[in-house]
């Protein structure tokens, strides 16, 4: 399932980021990558649990930026959202500090906009020890 996730995040990623690098967007490229994603999110969506907090906050990560990488819509977007969200506030409570819980708290802070996500997210990235961080 990891390898699922890690490239249904990939995928969303150069979606979010079409372009910014100052090359065109053909139209059709556009689209099928739009549908790819789209249609990875859905299928990691109906997946079970993680079996541990990390693989279960990876999954939701992942399929919530993919939700809001792409145009479309069945007119269930909002609920699939909502859904990734639910799991989310179950697993932020038993993943450890990490780069992929300040992730996730700042992906569903965008969703909701509560302050606390931002707030805990900052308090997370103040206890690290920057001298230590690669560049």
């Amino acid at each position: 399932m990891n390898d699922h996730v890690s490239s249904l995040y990939a995928l969303a990623r150069k979606l979010l980021n079409l372009g910014m690098d100052g090359s065109p967007i053909y139209c059709d490229c556009f689209a099928r990558l739009n549908r790819e994603v789209y249609e990875q999110a859905l299928n990691l969506y109906n997946n079970p649990e993680g079996n541990t907090p990390e693989e279960e906050a990876g999954l939701c990560l992942s399929v919530l930026v993919a939700l809001n990488a792409t145009f479309y819509d069945n007119g269930r977007k909002q609920q699939y959202i909502q859904h990734i969200l639910d799991r989310c506030w179950n697993v932020l409570g038993r993943l450890p500090d990490s780069l992929l819980k300040v992730r996730l708290l700042i992906c569903c802070y965008g969703e909701v906009y509560e302050d606390a996500l931002l707030h805990a997210a900052r308090a997370i990235i103040a206890r690290w020890d920057h001298d230590n961080l690669s560049p």
